[in-house]
């Protein structure tokens, strides 16, 4: 008996702990709702614009292909030559004028699929569309990044992009 009083109590309070939770729950994204662009924070929108990295090379980088931002940060420790640091430099400024030009389209077309949803009258051709164009801007995003990735092997000695690898905690 005192084994069925307990569990109903227990049956009580937990759909009722159950109830009230659904009632209180808040989304994580509620303090999203008040973004230009719902997808995108400020932080984002500006390392995009500015032509950051937005995490896209983290294939490369995390697989032993050094980034051209951070050789160029390390390059003393790195040993860069003058013909190197040149040529790394080069492979920064073009990647990165890249990266900022995609950066703007990428944001727009996320800043007009907003405004779609916004409208409220958004179709599923219309959705198909700007899904697509932005996912296209992505696409070409990481391939801006990544590629510049590839370039550095091509520039660093595998004495280089081993101490890179140590000096960014990747080595085991």
């Amino acid at each position: 008996m005192k084994f069925l009083l307990v569990s109903f109590t227990f049956a009580v309070l937990s759909t009722q702990t159950l109830a009230e939770g659904a009632h209180h729950a808040t989304s994580p994204y509620a303090q999203e709702a008040a973004r230009d662009i719902k997808s995108l924070s400020e932080t984002d929108v500006d390392e995009l614009t500015r032509g950051g990295g937005w995490g896209f090379a983290k294939p490369a980088e995390l697989n032993g292909y050094p980034g051209p931002s951070h050789v160029l940060q390390m390059k003393d420790r790195l040993g860069l030559t003058d013909d190197q640091l040149l040529k790394v430099q080069e492979v920064f400024d073009l990647m990165q004028a890249r990266a900022s030009e995609e950066g703007k389209v990428f944001v727009e077309a996320e800043r007009e699929l907003d405004a779609a949803f916004r409208s409220g009258t958004i179709t599923e051709s219309a959705l198909r569309d700007l899904v697509a164009t932005a996912e296209a801007s992505r696409s070409r995003l990481g391939l801006i990044h990544l590629a510049a990735h590839i370039e550095m092997t091509r520039l660093l000695d595998a004495c280089q992009i081993a101490a890179y690898g140590k000096h960014r905690g990747y080595s085991k």
